[in-house]
C-alpha cells in the first residue's frame, strides 16, 4: 500500500514543518531508537516537497541529537543516551497521542538547552489490556526502580478513578524521594494547590479572555462545554468564564455549565431547545471540534446559527469546517520551561513551590463571526 501523502501548513517554513512532523513521530515512538527513517526520496513524496527541503529537515532532527546518518546505509533514530554528568528523567504523560497539546510540550523538552547533557525515558508498558490507570501507575513504579532523576507527570483526566491514581502517583514518587514537574494540570481540584511545581497557562485566565470575546462580539446567551471527570484545568476555566460574565454585568444560570458525558445530535439538540445558546465556550478544542460537527449534522450554520470557541489551538484547530477561534497555549515552550523548573528544583530542593504560568494568545478565525486573526495577549 503506498504511503499516505502528509499535508503541510501554510504557516512557516517548509523545512521547519517538515522537521517538526518528524520529530513528533521520533519522540511520540512511531519511530523507534535504531529503526531506520524513510529515504529523503520517500520523504520527498510524503511531503510533497523538494530534496533540498528534506535534507535540511533531516540536517536538523540530526543536529538536535535525534537521528544519525550512516554512510552507505541511510538515517537511523538514535538511542537517547545520557551525557557526562547527565540525569535521566522520565515522563508520565497518561494522555500523550490522545491529548494533543503534549507531543509538542514533549517536543520543546528534548528541545529545551538545558536538555543536551540529559535523558528523557519514554516508559512504556506491554500489556495492551490494562486500563489507563494502571498502565500510568506500573510506569510510575517502573521509575521508581531505575530511580530516574525527576518525572515530569501530566495527571490523568476523563476518567473515573482519576483523582485516586493520580494521588497514588505523586505519593509513590515523593516516597522515593523524587522530584516531581507538573505539566499543564494540577492534581488537585481547583483552587487548591499541590506542594509540586506546575509549568502550564494560567487557565482561568484563558477561560476569561476566550468569553470576553464573545461578549465583545453581542453575545449574550453563552454556555459553556465540558466533559465528566475532566482535570483541574477545567474548573480553572469555567472559573473564567463565570468571572467574564460577572463583570460584563450578565447573571450566571445555573445551566450555563454543562458537563457532558458525550455530545450525540440527540444532546446537543435538547441543550439547544432548552437553553437556547447564541454560542458555545468549549473547555478545549477537541470539544469544539466535536460539537461543531454535532452542530453541522443537525443543519446549523457556523457562525450564523451558533458562534463556536475552544481553548488550546491544537494543530487541527485551523482545518475544521469552519476554522476556530480559540486560545494558543504555547506548548513548546511549556516543555522548555518544564526541564528549567525540575532542574531549579534539583538544585534547590527547598524552593517554595512554583507556578510557572506562560503567556498565551486569542486566536480569531471564523467560527465566531469575525474576520480571521489575532488579538492580544493575556
Amino acid at each position: 500500500m503506498p504511503r499516505r501523502r502528509t499535508v503541510l501548513e501554510s504557516d512557516g517554513p517548509k523545512y521547519r514543518q517538515v522537521f517538526e512532523r518528524l520529530s513528533r513521530d521520533i519522540l511520540a515512538g512511531k519511530y523507534k531508537a535504531g529503526q531506520k527513517l524513510p529515504s529523503e526520496a520517500a520523504l520527498v513524496r510524503q511531503f510533497g516537497t523538494s530534496r533540498i527541503t528534506v535534507g535540511r529537515a533531516v540536517r536538523e532532527l540530526k543536529e538536535r541529537g535525534l537521528v544519525e546518518r550512516i554512510a552507505g546505509s541511510g538515517t537511523y533514530v538514535r538511542e537517547r543516551t545520557i551525557g557526562e554528568g547527565g540525569a535521566l528523567f522520565g515522563l508520565l504523560i497518561p494522555d500523550l497521542g490522545e491529548t494533543e497539546i503534549f507531543e509538542p510540550i514533549c517536543q520543546g523538552m528534548a528541545g529545551a538547552p538545558q536538555a543536551t547533557q540529559h535523558a528523557l525515558l519514554w516508559g512504556h508498558t506491554e500489556s495492551t489490556r490494562a486500563t489507563k490507570e494502571e498502565q500510568a501507575l506500573k510506569l510510575c513504579h517502573q521509575y521508581v526502580e531505575r530511580n530516574v532523576s525527576g518525572v515530569f507527570f501530566a495527571p490523568l483526566e476523563l476518567t473515573p478513578a482519576k483523582d485516586e491514581t493520580n494521588q497514588a502517583i505523586v505519593k509513590a514518587l515523593e516516597k522515593a524521594r523524587i522530584p516531581i514537574v507538573l505539566l499543564d494540570r494540577c492534581i488537585m481540584p481547583f483552587p487548591k494547590r499541590s506542594k509540586h511545581d506546575l509549568v502550564g497557562i494560567d487557565n482561568r485566565r484563558a477561560g476569561y479572555l476566550i468569553t470576553e470575546h464573545l461578549l465583545k462580539l453581542g453575545c449574550r446567551r453563552i454556555v459553556f462545554v465540558a466533559y465528566s471527570n475532566g482535570a483541574a484545568t477545567v474548573e480553572a476555566r469555567v472559573a473564567g468564564f463565570r468571572e467574564a460574565l460577572f463583570s460584563y454585568g450578565f447573571p450566571l444560570e445555573a445551566d450555563s455549565v454543562q458537563r457532558l458525558a458525550s455530545i450525540t445530535e440527540a444532546e446537543l439538540k435538547r441543550l439547544l431547545d432548552s437553553l437556547r445558546p447564541e454560542a458555545f465556550v468549549c473547555v478545549n478544542d477537541r470539544t469544539a471540534g466535536r460539537l461543531m460537527h454535532t452542530a453541522l449534522g443537525l443543519g446549523y450554520q457556523v457562525p450564523r446559527d451558533l458562534r463556536i470557541v475552544g481553548i488550546d489551538d491544537v494543530e487541527y484547530a485551523k482545518l475544521l469546517p469552519v476554522p476556530l477561534t480559540t486560545i494558543h497555549q504555547p506548548c513548546r515552550e511549556i516543555g522548555q520551561a518544564a526541564v528549567a523548573a525540575m532542574l531549579d528544583r534539583i538544585e534547590q530542593p527547598e524552593m517554595l513551590t512554583r507556578d510557572i504560568l506562560l503567556d498565551c494568545s486569542l486566536i480569531v478565525r471564523g467560527s465566531c463571526g469575525t474576520q480571521k486573526g489575532t488579538m492580544g495577549t493575556l
